[in-house]
């Protein structure tokens, strides 16, 4: 019997305050990109537990999911990975400025979409700017369209 072949399971973050975005900029295959607040799903961790989480590591802020604004799948042809990726909106509810940030982590920063654009070659896929269209465009999914069944 073959291998069954299965997408990496991430999530992400748009947190917006007065038109700037909270991004992370990272450490990537030797580059510098900007990124959502995003990670891997854990083996036995919810979808909004790993977005908490990772948000918190990667920026420390710590996150409140509100609603979904969107799931997207990209086949990155450089890699020849695929990613199943569910973005979260929401906002931000405390700040640990003191907290380190995950390895590979050079920053948090706000940025508006415009200033996303100007480094368009800078990020980390397109889903970024895709989801923060979507968001942009008032997409947004009830949280209960998710059922963890344990």
């Amino acid at each position: 019997m073959s291998e069954i072949w299965k997408p990496n399971t991430v999530v992400a973050a748009i947190i917006e305050d007065n038109g700037k975005f909270l991004m992370v900029e990272e450490i990537s295959k030797g580059k510098v990109v900007f990124n959502q607040p995003a990670g891997h799903l854990d083996e036995g961790e919810s979808l909004l537990n790993a977005v908490v989480r990772e948000t918190l590591e990667e920026t420390a802020w710590h996150f409140e999911p509100e609603a979904i604004t969107g799931v997207y799948l990209w086949p990155n042809p450089e890699n020849g990975c695929t990613y199943l990726r569910f973005c979260f909106y929401g906002k931000t509810i405390k700040h640990e400025p003191e907290r380190e940030l995950d390895e590979g982590i050079l920053r948090a920063v706000w940025l508006t979409r415009d200033e996303l654009m100007e480094n368009q070659d800078k990020l980390r896929s397109p889903m970024v700017i895709s989801a923060i269209d979507d968001y942009l465009a008032g997409i947004r999914h009830p949280l209960n369209l998710i059922t963890d069944i344990s």
